[in-house]
């Protein structure tokens, strides 16, 4: 799907399940800090308009977003856990780092969900460069923060 012009952000029409009843934990790198704190705030205040006490969201952050696994893995082994999200930022340079740490993320963060058989939701930006970064961080295509938050209450419905 493309974004163009389009802020993903918006749930209209969407059922989106009250979820007080649960805690959530989010893994937030630190490396492209303007980016990943507005991704986070945007999780956060997302949880919190959908009845989630701040009390009950349980936030870590790690250098970057090839730690969010193993900080992912550590937040999903908690038992009062419910749902994970992890939350980072990785924008294409000149070399292929980009390639390898996008992969690793998105394998690692896959391979979560499966091992600890609950929600550890994707929210990582991997953009061409800056600007796509802000503009998908509260910027003109929403905030993927939002998005993250509102897949991992979806998913606990599943």
């Amino acid at each position: 799907m493309s974004s163009q012009n389009k802020n993903l952000s918006n749930f209209e029409g969407s059922e989106i399940k009250n979820a007080a009843a649960y805690k959530f934990g989010i893994v937030w790198a630190e490396w492209n800090h303007e980016i990943t704190h507005a991704l986070y705030k945007g999780a956060c205040d997302t949880l919190i308009k959908h009845g989630v006490k701040p009390e009950n969201i349980i936030s870590k952050t790690v250098p970057g977003s090839f730690e969010l696994v193993l900080g992912g893995q550590r937040m999903a082994q908690k038992a009062d856990i419910d749902a994970v999200i992890c939350i980072g930022c990785v924008i294409q340079g000149e070399t292929r780092h980009f390639d390898f740490i996008c992969n690793a993320v998105a394998n690692g963060i896959t391979d979560l969900n499966i091992k600890h058989n609950k929600p550890v939701v994707f929210g990582v930006l991997t953009t061409d460069n800056m600007q796509q970064a802000i503009d998908r961080a509260g910027g003109k295509h929403g905030n993927k923060g939002d998005e993250a938050a509102v897949t991992a209450i979806k998913m606990l419905s599943v």
